[in-house]
């Protein structure tokens, strides 16, 4: 993941939380959570990789979060219909959004659906209680194609037995439980973050 610059950390939570509300988000409306010029903001997300832009350049994804239909990782906030970008997005985002999130996926071997509630304290109510995540070690930093260089690779499955018969054919992946992907993308949110994490809710 990338290591924001202090300055940096801000911006990026006040974007993900302002994302958050459901709708896509103006470059101005940006600016002025920031206190910063509408074309400084516009040509820095030009310049980010993981933005995703509709065509009147509002945002409409960025950093695993995504106000479309982007994949089958649902995530439900306060009643919103949201989608993360992989499996391990639904763990670490309620922690970047201060929300609980009621999360529901499918196994891509089985079709069988999986529930979880996550909160910005770890995730519960897991079913089936077996579920495990498919997961893949990035060989480059994450950066424009980060869906396909590895999102793609990122999965529930409804048993360690499932995933097995999956990552077998697709080298390079193993799998975690879904407590060990918590606890990573904890350590992965205080890597980017840092002490931004305390920052209040975006209103």
């Amino acid at each position: 993941m990338p290591r924001l610059e202090p300055g940096l950390q801000h911006a990026a939570l006040t974007l993900l939380r302002l994302l958050a509300h459901g709708e896509p988000l103006e470059v101005r409306r940006l600016s002025e959570a920031l206190a910063l010029p509408t074309a400084y903001i516009d040509e820095t997300l030009d310049r980010s990789p993981g933005v995703l832009r509709d065509d009147h350049r509002r945002v409409i994804g960025f950093m695993g979060l995504s106000i479309t239909e982007i994949s089958d990782h649902r995530i439900h906030i306060d009643g919103r219909a949201l989608w993360a970008w992989c499996a391990w997005d639904t763990l670490f985002l309620p922690e970047l959004l201060d929300e609980t999130a009621r999360v529901a996926s499918s196994c891509p071997r089985t079709g069988g659906g999986i529930s979880l509630t996550v909160t910005p304290d770890g995730p519960a109510d897991l079913a089936p209680p077996e579920t495990v995540i498919s997961f893949l070690v990035p060989e480059t930093q994450f950066d424009a194609n980060v869906i396909q260089s590895f999102c793609h690779f990122v999965h529930f499955f409804v048993s360690p037995a499932a995933a097995s018969s999956w990552t077998v054919e697709h080298p390079g992946t193993f799998t975690l439980s879904v407590d060990e992907a918590y606890r990573l993308g904890k350590l992965t949110n205080r890597a980017t973050f840092g002490a931004a994490l305390g920052a209040s809710k975006i209103a």
